[in-house]
């Protein structure tokens, strides 16, 4: 009996991967090379108040700008005189400014396929050239905006065990935990 609930114990462990849990990042850069994030992700703590909706990516004026997911183009024009290409994949967008569009509404692109030309006109870091990159969930009123570098994955930090300096397995194992619990606390991040 003990034998056969650790083999099905076994089996549920192994059907579980660490994968499903959380998934891989499953986008492409919309820059390339792997730009450097001029500006990270704040999202505004409610729907109408500041932050900012996006990351800014450095690049260059000219720069080809890339689908960063499959998708269909929703939007390529200008929205306050600014140039904006749109990307719909499925309930989610990404979007992307300043961009000169060489895309069409409606048509269907690849991940990494061109989208357009990154220009210096109104850009959020002016005099330097960046692309504003931007995803949204939802729709209307229940639209969510997220952190795009969690296509490619960047996003949120992960915090690192007190006991980080120490390599793993260092600590013999009956060490007991009250030991542990004893260690001056380190603030450092």
């Amino acid at each position: 009996m003990r034998v056969l609930l650790i083999l099905l114990l076994a089996l549920v462990v192994g059907t579980v991967s660490p994968a499903a849990a959380s998934p891989e990042p499953a986008g492409v850069w919309p820059l390339v090379p792997d730009p450097e994030v001029v500006r990270a992700f704040e999202p505004p703590p409610t729907p109408y108040a500041s932050g900012h909706r996006g990351v800014d990516l450095a690049g260059a004026p000219g720069q080809a700008v890339l689908a960063a997911l499959p998708g269909t183009v929703g939007f390529a024009g200008s929205i306050g005189g600014k140039p904006v290409v749109t990307v719909v994949h499925g309930g989610r967008r990404t979007t992307y400014e300043p961009v000169v569009a060489s895309v069409a509404v409606g048509e269907v692109v690849a991940a990494g396929q061109v989208l357009g030309r990154l220009t210096v006109t109104d850009s959020h870091c002016f005099p330097a050239a960046c692309l504003h990159w931007g995803l949204i969930e939802g729709t209307g009123d229940g639209q969510v905006y997220l952190d795009p570098l969690s296509l490619v994955g960047g996003g949120p930090v992960r915090l690192l065990p007190l006991w980080r300096d120490e390599p793993v397995g260092s600590r013999a194992p009956w060490t007991p935990l009250r030991e542990v619990w004893r260690r001056p606390l380190d603030w450092r991040v």
